[in-house]
């Protein structure tokens, strides 16, 4: 393989919280990588599960960080998700809101009328996060679903990364209503595929990358929709999550960060590694054969595994290099 990751893909949909910042800060290298990705005129989108912030917060966010972005290359969960129940409901039907005002403001837009409680008679019902959600709320959606509304989740993301930690995530949210109705939610955002599809196709492209932190959403929703992804350390998943990843939440390509997006193919490839070898029985053996890096060593971990099964599994390096590396992932 030659060339770069980014060569192969016209438009790259990137993952935010996590992925591009953890609240209020930039994650390392990825002001370089999205403006190496502008230079070279690929398309960028910024796709995100959080429905609590208009497109236009989300715009002013990148820019107070330094990054460019246009609304054009916003796409929310709240978007998908009031377009999922445009697509599925009349004109002027009445759908509550259980989120913020810019999830309110998006089903609005799209023709359908936003209510706040049961006594409304609301044909659906929208769930996307917010700081500001009482148990009102919940109460309401929570008779409006068992007496037959349509249910629509934004995302099922159950934390959410900032940089204080993690925090609940509106999937977790999602649970409390579950719970309370016995029923479940058509999901908009991912690692269902209506977010990604609409991301794609608003920048034209045909050949998509994914890249995100998380294997449950920006991984296995790019496994959905058949398009490519490269899974970064910089938020929820760890190296240790990816050894033992389900087939669906596999990845074609892993980096410490953003800025794998610009390093060789072959670098960033989940195969097997010149400088690793992997023996596969009751347990992975992980031995060098020359100089190579820790996340060649995972790369090469995740090829041997991943030909034999899932799941937990141990680990043991059998050289000082090896077992280096191992320390380095947390693996052992």
């Amino acid at each position: 393989m030659s060339g770069t990751l980014l060569d192969d893909h016209d438009v790259v949909l990137f993952d935010l919280d996590g992925t591009v910042y953890r609240g209020g800060e930039l994650v390392p290298g990825a002001l370089e990588a999205i403006q190496q990705a502008h230079r070279r005129g690929v398309a960028v989108r910024y796709v995100t599960n959080n429905a609590s912030k208009p497109d236009q917060a989300v715009v002013d966010h990148l820019v107070g960080l330094g990054l460019e972005a246009e609304r054009s290359e916003v796409s929310t969960s709240a978007q998908a998700g009031a377009a999922m129940l445009a697509e599925k409901l009349p004109a002027g039907s009445r759908v509550l809101v259980v989120g913020s005002a810019a999830l309110e403001s998006e089903v609005d837009r799209l023709g359908l009328v936003p209510v706040s409680g049961f006594a409304d008679e609301p044909v659906a019902v929208v769930q996307g996060l917010s700081d500001e959600l009482t148990y009102r709320a919940f109460a309401e959606a929570c008779l409006a679903v068992r007496d037959g509304a349509l249910w629509v989740a934004c995302n099922a993301d159950r934390t959410l990364p900032t940089e204080r930690g993690l925090l609940p995530g509106n999937g977790a949210l999602v649970e409390l209503l579950r719970a309370a109705t016995d029923q479940d939610p058509l999901v908009a955002g991912k690692p269902e595929r209506p977010l990604l599809d609409r991301a794609v196709a608003s920048a034209g492209g045909s050949r998509p990358l994914m890249i995100g932190d998380r294997l449950d959403t920006d991984i296995a929703g790019a496994v959905k929709a058949g398009m490519p992804s490269l899974m970064v350390l910089t938020g929820v998943n760890t190296p240790r999550h990816l050894l033992e990843a389900r087939p669906e939440d596999r990845p074609g390509h892993v980096a410490a960060d953003l800025r794998g997006l610009h390093a060789p193919k072959s670098e960033v490839a989940i195969g097997e590694q010149p400088a690793w070898s992997v023996t596969v029985g009751d347990r992975l053996d992980l031995s060098s054969r020359g100089e190579g890096d820790a996340l060649g060593a995972l790369r090469a971990l995740c090829t041997a595994w991943w030909s034999t099964g899932s799941g937990p599994v141990q680990v043991e390096g059998t050289d000082d290099a090896a077992r280096a590396a191992l320390r380095t992932l947390d693996i052992g």
